[in-house]
């Protein structure tokens, strides 16, 4: 977007070196100091304020076009302005969310989509009449601008938490493709090019975010998935819940030889990377095998666990995706859940009336013992109750991750 901008200032013969370096330290300033003070933990935050700042830009550029010349490219305008400014405000609501200022729960309401679409469809008729002198194209500017961003909020509200890794990587590509509508607008091919590469690869990972949880995009935007629904027939099961301590937790992967640590949001939030990597190191040390098994939408980006676990120098190789890991847990001495819930919720493979049905899972209940790390016995996201929890072969240790996990090493280097 620094291109567009300075693309734009160029064709309009406006040049102000001095006002340009003024901008240039600032915002580079701002963006540095965000960038080497943020948490690993809370890089989904940055990415969806960044996603923003990107739409916001491509806004802004064609707001100043159509300033400076109302009749020029107003369609091409216009077009720019939806996507960043639904962008931008559908960015920050992600933020909001991720961040805890907004509840992480679907918010919704009746008639919620027919206000959208109507918004949508309000839209479409505006830029449809511009030619007949119905209005003039100042008041269709604004009106787009202002649908635009209820738009980018009315889309993003009603998506629970859980969905937030396709959220942020749709905006992403929502984003790219207002910088390429900017490039075509200013008759930046650079812009073109590069914004058309960043909304291809979003839709990509879009698409890859949704077969990770066998839900279309439409599903995921219209689904509400996570509004306070409880699995099969709307009651909560009974279940034999096994507490333990992590002296008893440290007996047990002192007696394995196979481990394998999920990891999921909980981690994240304890900020409990670096412990989990010591103590598979300790576990490895004592001649065990230890991987890490890593499901697409585990987290509140694409990538989640990836970037948390590169932070703690875990090594790449022990990383196993989806279809990697799976087969491992037939053999598996135990499963160490960390922060997991919906990702290895056994339901999702035979209840057809559980709103995660058909998401494919890891496979831990397939382990000898899963010992599994939460805080409490809230659901996850998804709203609903995990049947793991209740299994033979399942214990549970509750606390904080990383509290857990510092008083597990202790006990396991004791042993």
């Amino acid at each position: 977007m620094l291109v567009a901008i300075a693309a734009t200032l160029f064709s309009s013969g406006k040049l102000d070196l001095e006002l340009i370096a003024i901008g240039f330290i600032i915002g580079g300033s701002i963006g540095a100091l965000f960038a080497t003070r943020i948490q690993m933990t809370e890089m989904p935050q940055m990415v969806a304020i960044f996603n923003g700042f990107g739409g916001g830009a491509s806004a802004l550029v064609a707001s100043s076009t159509f300033l400076t010349s109302p009749e020029s490219k107003f369609l091409i305008v216009c077009i720019s302005v939806l996507i960043g400014t639904l962008t931008f405000s559908g960015s920050f609501i992600a933020f909001g969310k991720l961040q805890g200022f907004i509840s992480g729960k679907p918010i919704v309401f009746k008639g919620q989509q027919f206000l959208n679409a109507l918004a949508f469809s309000a839209i479409i008729i505006l830029l449809s009449i511009n030619n007949l002198g119905i209005l003039d194209s100042q008041s269709i500017f604004y009106a787009v601008l202002a649908l635009s961003f209820l738009l980018g909020i009315g889309l993003v509200v009603p998506i629970g938490g859980a969905d937030m890794p396709v959220v942020i990587s749709l905006l992403n590509s929502y984003s790219g493709i207002a910088a390429t509508a900017t490039g075509f607008l200013i008759g930046n091919n650079g812009l073109i090019i590069s914004g058309s590469l960043v909304g291809a690869s979003g839709l990509i990972l879009t698409n890859i975010m949704c077969k990770g949880m066998n839900r279309s995009l439409a599903n995921v935007i219209f689904g509400a998935v996570g509004l306070e629904v409880a699995s099969g027939d709307g009651s909560q099961k009974e279940m034999n819940i096994k507490s333990y301590s992590t002296t008893e937790a440290a007996m047990i992967l002192d007696s394995a030889e196979k481990i394998i640590i999920v990891p999921g949001y909980g981690l994240a939030v304890a900020k409990a990377q670096h412990v989990a990597r010591e103590v598979a190191d300790t576990l490895k040390a004592q001649g065990k095998k230890v991987l890490y098994g890593i499901h697409p939408v585990a987290g509140r980006m694409p990538g989640h666990m990836n970037v948390l676990l590169a932070e703690a120098d875990v090594s790449y190789d022990l990383l196993k995706d989806l279809d990697e890991i799976n087969p491992e847990f037939e053999d598996c001495d135990v499963a160490l859940i960390l922060g997991a819930n919906d990702v290895v919720n056994p339901a999702a493979r035979h209840d057809q009336s559980s709103p995660i049905y058909g998401m494919p899972i890891l496979n831990v209940d397939k382990s000898r013992t899963v010992i599994i790390n939460k805080r409490s016995m809230n659901p996850g996201f998804a709203g609903i109750q995990n049947e793991l929890f209740g299994y033979d072969n399942s214990i549970m240790v509750f606390g904080d991750a990383k509290d857990m996990l510092n008083d597990l090493l202790k006990e396991i280097k004791e042993l």
